[in-house]
């Protein structure tokens, strides 16, 4: 029996995702018949706004939390400000721009039954270079050595933007400690491995199946290494 995932709460962080959030959504909703979804777009332009909205008129579990008046900007604010806004025990981050397997939300949030985090771990990356490759598995690794030898939790991917979490956990940690999360950047889950607690459970999951968005624009630039070099130092 497919699970309906009632319990869990699927944050999408956008920003001009026009021609994938449509996809991703209803992906979601055809596999997870009950689950909840959060938008969490940052200020799009390019339609992805108006999308969720009329996808929300027909599924009252799709909402849109719309950031464009906010102050500060970034894929981690906005997963920040959606952890707020979520009404269930449960809840799992991924991209919008269908990279992440939908397929693999379901176990990972049924995994939060024997742990607090669960981490989708990438075993196999599509369609990167020689270059992308080395620079992503240089900070990846500098990032574990940094954070076992601070006793902070870690994982096998530190550089996953894929995981679930307990509602209660993440919610705790920003309102305990919001300036530790360096907002502007976008591996949030460095920023919750570098506050979480030494004794935070945490589960993998496996996946092979990331590769290259096919459609929309990456919003990678220079500055976002800067911003991942201060969560693993900060």
């Amino acid at each position: 029996m497919m699970a309906t995932l009632s319990d869990t709460t699927v944050v999408l962080p956008t920003l001009n995702e026009a021609d994938n959030i449509r996809k991703v959504v209803g992906s979601l909703l055809g596999r997870y018949s009950k689950i909840h979804i959060i938008v969490a777009d940052d200020g799009s332009a390019d339609g992805t706004v108006q999308a969720v909205k009329r996808i929300s008129l027909k599924n009252r579990n799709v909402r849109l939390l719309d950031r464009r008046n906010r102050p500060v900007h970034g894929l981690a604010a906005s997963i920040m400000d959606a952890a707020l806004l979520v009404r269930t025990p449960n809840m799992v981050v991924m991209d919008a721009d269908m990279q992440h397997p939908v397929g693999k939300v379901g176990e990972l949030a049924e995994k939060l039954s024997e742990a607090e985090l669960v981490i989708g771990v990438r075993t196999r990356v599509r369609n990167w270079g020689f270059w992308r490759r080395l620079v992503s598995k240089t900070i990846s690794f500098t990032a574990y050595a940094v954070f076992k030898i601070r006793g902070k939790p870690t994982s096998n991917d530190m550089m996953s933007g894929f995981f679930a979490i307990k509602t209660g956990l993440l919610r705790d940690i920003v309102r305990k400690d919001r300036k530790g999360f360096v907002e502007r950047g976008y591996k949030v889950l460095l920023d919750i491995l570098k506050m979480a607690g030494s004794r935070t459970t945490i589960a993998e999951v496996n996946y092979s199946t990331f590769h290259d968005r096919t459609v929309g624009k990456s919003k990678l630039a220079p500055r976002h290494m800067l911003y991942t070099l201060a969560s693993i130092f900060g």
